[in-house]
């Protein structure tokens, strides 16, 4: 007996797509939620159970990657970790905005989030590298989702974009994170009804079923944009007639999309710190929590969650205003705040998880705004973070993603593609790296090399790998060192954060700036002032990360150098991109090098430090013009959401004024 559904239909073409035989057979329940096997007949056809239909679809696309890779053979597979996901701040509309629309990239992805194509693509390729959980954040979506029967006028027909671009000095924090100037001058990028809105996220969300996906709804709160003016509707937590809005639209949410999966929400961060019956959690349980209650008691058997974000709250409080949830009741956490790309086993989670309550589980926040230009791909690091994760007994997943970019198409490439790639397509094998460690973490570094080898056959996919993974520990080592915890206080990329921090110039962190800097709790790391005071205390010392920073550049260069000139467009992108990494590592090196000395100095007043500091910061600047000239050959300049406007040749003045700064020493 043979299983036909849309996961399988899937699956067989992406086994006929490469010549491959496979017959699908009734599922296993046995075999879990997602598991498969695979046994090969003498005749070279592929048989493939699994524990359900997604587990037939997996079973089916290791067979196409074998068969694509010649070496088709019988094996098993079973989720490490349950739920697998993404998460995306999605930019529906100038009235509806994201976290992220203070972002060039934000602007430019309005009209992709209505595109059929974006998320029928995006979903094929989560399928294949086995997500399985899409998350999708918005300040306040209900106005461009659904229609409130009690508030007609909130719906709003067409797709709307900003003409005036974000000032830097605007959006630091989330209060007033899209002033009221940004809601003036718009342009119409599509025209649609609600009745075609509403269709379309229903065929999104069928797609996302069709491909073994979950899709959730997040939300920060308390934002009304889009309804804000209209039947009485304000910002103000204690209005009676906000609250009722917005328990009436999750009511709607939850009616309009039967294949919805969860909510997700967010006790911050324009609610008020109060202390009555308005409180954030009290407000979240009005609102949220009894608009998913009268959604469900129409649908008793529906199977639905709702994840509350460790945010802006205390766990106490959540305990106490949840201790009867409407539905199915996580909790989220950020598991390195907003730096995945530094330590394989960040702590900060480790006190709430001693305080979870029997049977409470935990969602994991991972974000990545440490890279969001350049390629990454260091399996160690991503098999290591997620054995690291918490148990299946307090985990029920993750979702990865980022605040300070849009996660739709790329628009910062000087040669893009046309159609531009989505993201997940120019970074495939990060994307690659983190669903399929995730989904089976004994995958080995032998599979991915053929992987690369299949995709880029003029080079050695080993020697690829190699220079992939030894650029790929340069950011997290540097964020070991040198911790800044959200994404406003560090970006690795241009040794920066948001112009309006008062211990930034310009954004830009000096020499002097590492000198003071913390590193990163819990990572066996040791800072400037832990060392030169406590020279036999346990961990990594400084001149150990200069070294370590200087093998992982030089070894990425030495295996960029081996490689030679190639041909293929993609391919030279990516070792452009891991040249400008080593670079970036080299910098770093140096800097943190002149740091130790300007530190001695301090103590000791010795007159040889400053000079040393001097050299060594020439040095990086050398290093910094090489990175740039890289970099700006293949990016364009642009404004992030969390650190503003990001440009590396701009910053280079910067790189040469730390030289000054430690040739004027006092």
């Amino acid at each position: 007996m043979t299983v036909e559904s849309p996961q399988v239909a899937f699956a067989q073409a992406e086994v006929r797509s490469v010549d491959g035989r496979a017959v699908f057979l009734a599922t296993e329940p046995l075999l879990g939620a997602e598991g498969y096997r695979i046994s090969v007949l003498a005749d070279g056809t592929a048989q493939v159970a699994g524990g359900d239909e997604t587990g037939l679809m997996y079973g089916g696309l290791e067979v196409a990657e074998m068969c694509r890779l010649g070496a088709l053979a019988a094996t098993e597979g079973r989720p490490a970790v349950a739920k697998r996901g993404l998460k995306i701040n999605v930019p529906l509309d100038a009235r509806t905005p994201s976290y992220s629309d203070a972002g060039d990239a934000a602007r430019h992805n309005i009209p992709e989030m209505w595109s059929p194509d974006f998320w029928q693509t995006l979903l094929d390729e989560m399928a294949r590298h086995r997500f399985n959980v899409l998350t999708l954040w918005n300040l306040h979506p209900f106005p461009s989702l659904v229609r409130v029967p009690e508030f007609p006028e909130v719906a709003l027909d067409d797709v709307m974009r900003g003409r005036q671009p974000y000032d830097v000095a605007d959006g630091r924090f989330g209060r007033d994170l899209i002033p009221d100037k940004y809601f003036i001058d718009l342009e119409v990028v599509c025209r649609l009804n609600m009745d075609e809105k509403i269709a379309f996220w229903r065929e999104v969300m069928q797609h996302a079923r069709d491909r073994g996906i979950e899709v959730y709804w997040f939300t920060w709160n308390l934002y009304a944009y889009g309804a804000a003016g209209k039947h009485g509707i304000t910002h103000d937590q204690t209005d009676p007639v906000t609250v009722a809005y917005y328990r009436a639209s999750v009511r709607e949410l939850i009616r309009t999309y039967p294949l919805l999966a969860g909510i997700g929400i967010t006790a911050g961060e324009r609610l008020s710190a109060r202390t009555d019956e308005y409180d954030a959690e009290s407000w979240l349980r009005m609102t949220y929590g009894e608009g998913i209650r009268d959604a469900l008691r129409g649908e008793p058997g529906r199977p639905f969650r709702l994840i509350h974000r460790y945010h802006d709250t205390a766990s106490d409080k959540i305990r106490e205003m949840w201790a009867e949830p409407p539905c199915t009741f996580d909790l989220s956490y950020k598991y390195a705040v907003a730096h995945m790309y530094s330590h394989p086993a960040p702590p900060f989670v480790r006190p709430v998880l001693a305080e979870l309550p029997p049977g409470q589980c935990l969602w994991l926040t991972v974000r990545n705004d440490d890279l969001h230009s350049f390629r990454w791909g260091d399996p160690v690091f991503a098999r290591e973070f997620v054995r690291a994760l918490p148990g299946p007994g307090q985990l029920v997943g993750f979702y990865l993603g980022a605040d300070g970019y849009t996660w739709g198409r790329e628009f910062m490439s000087t040669e893009p593609d046309e159609p531009r790639q989505l993201i997940i397509q120019k970074h495939w094998f990060s994307f690659l790296l983190w669903g399929r460690l995730s989904y089976d973490p004994s995958v080995s570094d032998e599979r991915f090399a053929a992987l690369l080898a299949n995709r880029f056959p003029e080079v050695e996919g080993g020697k690829l790998l190699r220079l992939l993974a030894s650029a790929g520990r340069i950011v997290p080592q540097v964020n070991r060192f040198y911790w800044n915890d959200i994404d406003l206080k560090w970006f690795p990329e241009g040794c920066s954060s948001h112009p309006t921090f008062e211990w930034a110039v310009g954004g830009y962190h000096t020499v002097r700036h590492l000198v003071d800097g913390q590193a990163m709790p819990g990572a066996g790391v040791l800072s400037i002032h832990e060392w030169l005071t406590r020279p036999d205390a346990p961990g990594q010392t400084p001149p150990e990360v200069v070294g370590a920073l200087r093998e992982h550049a030089t070894t990425a260069l030495r295996l960029i150098g081996e490689i030679g000139p190639v041909t293929d467009k993609e391919l030279r992108l990516t070792l452009g991109d891991q040249a400008a990494m080593a670079h970036l590592g080299l910098y770093y090196a140096d800097k943190i090098a002149a740091a130790i000395e300007l530190a001695h100095f301090d103590r000791t007043r010795g007159s040889s430090h400053p000079a040393a500091a001097v050299q060594l910061l020439e040095s990086a600047l050398v290093h910094w013009k090489d990175y740039a000239a890289i970099t700006s050959r293949q990016y364009l300049p642009q404004q992030f959401a969390r650190i503003g406007w990001h440009d590396v040749d701009q910053l280079t003045a910067h790189a040469a004024a730390d030289v000054e700064l430690a040739r004027n020493a006092r």
